[in-house]
């Protein structure tokens, strides 16, 4: 699928619409450069699984977890080299919940052999819109 938002508000409800078909263990792959728009699209997924809480970038301290139907992990590797496995469990993030990942291809061998996963690129058009693709496998 291929769609085109005109502003955040958009993004956020392309994603909490998403999120009706996301089951534990959905593991989220987000692309994009600085700026495109993953962290407003992980918040569209937090209200489509009823998160209350008010998602952030946890670009310092690497995850953030969140409550809701299914619980949320939001991870953020653009300040590592890939996934930290030494110091987080990606298996048990998965068993408890969905995982969202910023900058998944510094890891992208260790990604890709998960399914089900979302992997969605976010390509910037201009100040307010942007080109979302999201592609379903597993």
């Amino acid at each position: 699928m291929k769609v085109t938002t005109k502003g955040e508000k958009e993004t956020i409800e392309l994603a909490k619409k998403l999120a009706e078909k996301i089951k534990k263990g959905t593991l989220i792959l987000l692309s994009g450069e600085l700026g495109a728009g993953k962290t407003r699209f992980v918040k569209g997924i937090a209200l489509g699984l009823g998160v209350k809480e008010t998602v952030t970038s946890p670009t310092f301290t690497i995850v953030n977890q969140y409550k809701g139907k299914i619980p949320l992990f939001h991870v953020d590797l653009y300040r590592l080299d890939g996934f930290p496995e030494e110091d987080i469990s990606l298996e048990e993030m998965l068993e408890e919940g969905v995982v969202a990942v910023e900058w998944w291809e510094k890891d992208k061998e260790l990604f890709l052999s998960y399914t089900p996963r979302l992997q969605v690129e976010i390509r910037v058009i201009d100040e307010s819109r942007r080109e979302i693709e999201a592609k379903w496998e597993g």
